[in-house]
């Protein structure tokens, strides 16, 4: 009889015991939009758009000195000597490969930008974020992307933008 009654009692305590109330306030948001729609994050995304179409112009200006100077040299190529015509195809190859390492190297400063300049954004949107959660009292706010589902009225993204 003890040991049942025992059973009942340590049932009823885990039972009790796995109830949590929680007085933390949880909020999420979503720093995605933020940064497509608020000021500094519009900002932010058309100075990353301006170098990438700058670079872009840049490549395709050399590109197509490229393939006149590829062009030039196959109309040459029965008219001159092979050994000039060879030394052309060499002189083609380097510029070629100049315009690759150009090419690789204005990706990776492009990537550097670009992450520089997000760095940036959230180095001035991190201010508005924590005097908004120190406000209204905020313990934790999760990015929407981490929470599985939620109330919207606990989405302060559009009151963060504002």
């Amino acid at each position: 009889m003890k040991k049942i009654f025992f059973q009942i009692a340590i049932f009823f305590f885990f039972l009790s015991s796995n109830i949590s109330y929680s007085s933390d306030k949880i909020y999420f948001i979503d720093l995605d939009f933020v940064l497509k729609n608020s000021i500094i994050g519009k900002n932010t995304l058309k100075n990353i758009e301006d170098l990438n179409n700058k670079n872009i112009q840049e490549l395709k200006k050399k590109e197509v000195l490229l393939k006149k100077l590829e062009k030039d040299i196959k109309s040459k190529k029965n008219v001159i000597s092979e050994e000039k015509f060879n030394k052309e195809l060499i002189n083609l190859r380097k510029k070629i490969n100049k315009y690759k390492e150009l090419k690789d190297q204005l990706v990776i400063n492009f990537g550097k930008e670009k992450n520089k300049s997000i760095q940036n954004f959230f180095v001035k949107i991190n201010p508005i974020i924590r005097d908004y959660m120190s406000k209204n009292s905020i313990d934790i706010l999760l990015q929407n992307k981490n929470v599985f589902i939620g109330k919207s009225n606990l989405d302060i993204t559009g009151e963060i933008i504002k």
